[in-house]
């Protein structure tokens, strides 16, 4: 969806238009549409945007510039339309800049949310997107947002985009375990990156490749356009660690589809998502440039039942899939509103079977993949709190689109941990009850899984407990800080049994923690992810997201709101 305010004829629609001055060295600005004044209109792309809401959050930032970003607090600027050419210096080149809001959210008192996304000069920036708050009637209540001062910088690369490339597949610690790495036929493109540090112009390279362990690789690289240096990675294929019969959910009920006398895995009931067998071949790096990786062969039946419970049918892991699939659609539907993963009721695709001895599942952006795992220590990956967590990667790409870099990958990680869990405990099967082991279903050789909530580090590799440089390491362990931050919410500390396994949680800090219960906490997460966290989000800023969303629903306060404090200082994010 595309939704855009401004003059509606203009070649470009642009929502909040405003002048920003920048220190550059003779700039060449890439094309931009002229300035506008304040909207004029709205047009609507989609079905999301409520036109009235974005109109009034984009007069509001219009009247507060600064709130924006895009000047100093009482530090007036004029803007390109008032500013002549004579009064343009080197030193002092204007740069416009643009809000376009994505999304809206009107609370039941008519409080209102508008998600915008900006761009400076024509060229996205990362980092730049925020959420305008306002109350009842349109009283401002705020900005959420990572950008923490005014854009200053030229749009004139001092790099060619090859020397970019280049520069991105320089062997790298970032770079050792992925094979046939390559670039991307794509070419680079200028962006504005203000999450590795102050703002940058940076060339974005896409390369592909595979991981060591037969995951698809899709590494965009961030150059500084102006130095060469890579400034960080981001890998954008997001795993996790890892009437039918499963094999970890026992009888399930399935939506299917009927074409005369066969069935199919296409589930009719939650926007018609297919599971496909991938008959153990994987994707190469071709069909990831060209994006056109095979969809898999349908699994038919003269009836309507699939699988037998047991490996020995292909169709038992797609049982597993296609049941997490529309398990985690009616969660989020039924206790968040959220209807599916884009928002618009779309099912999504689930490959099963895919590549040999294959010990991962992810998410590309458009599809849910799973491999069968080695035989031995692992069986297939398609467990609910997995399938509930490759989805929630896609929920969290449509709604904050944290970044899968630094603090803000491992609250994107930990947001699918969260409500892969709250998958597993909303389906409440026998076979199956719910717990805080992610992937325990799976492992044949402990049943511990890949990760624990209640004590992330007995993994052995996760972090419980907040330190200085956390953003520099592995999301997949990164993300512990905040699985140990919502099962203190939600179950507190000390020694438990849930779902039939111990759980025991310390503190980092001594303290003790009673929880609130899942649902109230999983509520909070939900609403901070949705209304105030944005793509940089960091550990500190998600502890004051959280606050705000337990405030929202429970009122300041309130045991959830004191409680949300006292579990981020139990794992040191103060």
């Amino acid at each position: 969806m595309r939704t855009t305010l401004g003059l509606a004829s203009a070649a470009v629609l642009a929502v909040a238009t405003l002048a920003t001055t920048g220190a550059t060295a003779a700039p060449a600005p890439v094309t931009a549409p002229a300035a506008l004044a304040a909207p004029t209109g709205v047009t609507a792309v989609g079905e999301q945007l409520d036109v009235a809401v974005a109109e009034s959050a984009v007069a509001a930032l219009l009247a507060r510039p600064a709130a924006a970003r895009v000047e100093q607090e009482g530090v007036e600027q004029e803007s390109v339309e008032q500013e002549s050419v004579e009064q343009k210096s080197v030193e002092q080149e204007s740069v416009e800049q643009e809000l376009v809001p994505t999304s809206t959210l009107r609370d039941a008192d008519g409080s209102t949310h508008v998600r915008m996304r900006r761009t400076y000069g024509g060229l996205p920036v990362l980092g730049g997107d925020l959420v305008v708050h306002q109350g009842p009637g349109g009283a401002w209540e705020g900005v959420s947002q990572t950008l923490r001062r005014p854009l200053t910088l030229g749009v004139q690369p001092g790099i060619g985009r090859q020397q970019a490339v280049t520069r991105a597949l320089a062997p790298a610690a970032a770079t050792a375990d992925l094979l046939n790495l390559r670039a991307a036929e794509a070419a680079p493109r200028l962006v504005v990156d203000t999450l590795a540090g102050p703002a940058r112009l940076a060339f974005a390279v896409q390369t592909l490749g595979r991981q060591e362990d037969g995951t698809p690789s899709r590494l965009t690289s961030y150059v500084d356009a102006r130095t060469g240096a890579v400034l960080r990675r981001e890998e954008g294929i997001h795993t996790a660690e890892g009437e039918g019969e499963s094999l970890y959910s026992g009888t399930v009920p399935l939506s299917v589809q009927q074409s005369s006398s066969t069935f199919t895995l296409t589930d009719v009931d939650h926007g018609n998502g297919r599971t496909t067998d991938m008959q153990n071949k994987q994707d190469n790096v071709l069909c990831q440039l060209l994006r056109s990786c095979g969809v898999g062969v349908a699994f038919t039946s003269p009836d309507n039942r699939f699988g037998n419970g047991s490996t020995s049918s292909r169709e038992s892991a797609a049982v597993d899939a296609h049941f997490g699939a529309a398990t985690t659609f009616d969660y989020f539907k039924d206790v968040h509103g959220r209807n599916g993963i884009f928002g618009d009721g779309r099912g999504v695709p689930s490959r099963v079977h895919y590549g040999n001895g294959y010990v991962n599942a992810f998410w590309d952006g458009t599809k849910m993949t799973y491999g069968d795992g080695d035989g031995s220590s692992f069986g297939p990956l398609v467990s609910l709190d997995v399938a509930g967590h490759e989805m929630s990667h896609g929920i969290t790409e449509n709604t904050a689109n944290l970044t899968y870099s630094g603090e803000s990958g491992g609250l994107n990680e930990a947001t699918s941990d969260i409500f892969g869990t709250m998958v597993e405990f909303y389906a409440a099967t026998d076979a199956d009850p719910g717990d805080y082991y992610i992937g325990e279903e799976f492992d044949l050789a402990s049943g511990e899984g890949f990760r624990r909530m209640d004590d992330p580090q007995l993994d052995g590799s996760s972090f419980s407990c907040y330190e200085a440089g956390l953003g520099e390491q592995d999301v997949h362990y990164t993300s512990g800080v905040a699985n140990h931050f919502f099962y203190l919410l939600a179950e507190g500390s000390g020694t438990k049994t849930i779902g039939g396994k111990v759980h025991t949680s310390p503190t980092c800090d001594g303290s003790t923690v009673a929880g609130i219960g899942r649902d109230d906490a999983a509520a909070i997460w939900w609403r901070a992810l949705d209304v105030y966290m944005t793509s940089g989000t960091t550990y500190a800023q998600a502890r004051t997201a959280t606050v705000q969303a337990a405030t929202d629903l429970f009122g300041a306060g309130s045991t959830q709101a004191t409680t949300v404090a006292a579990a981020w200082s139990a794992v040191a994010v103060g």
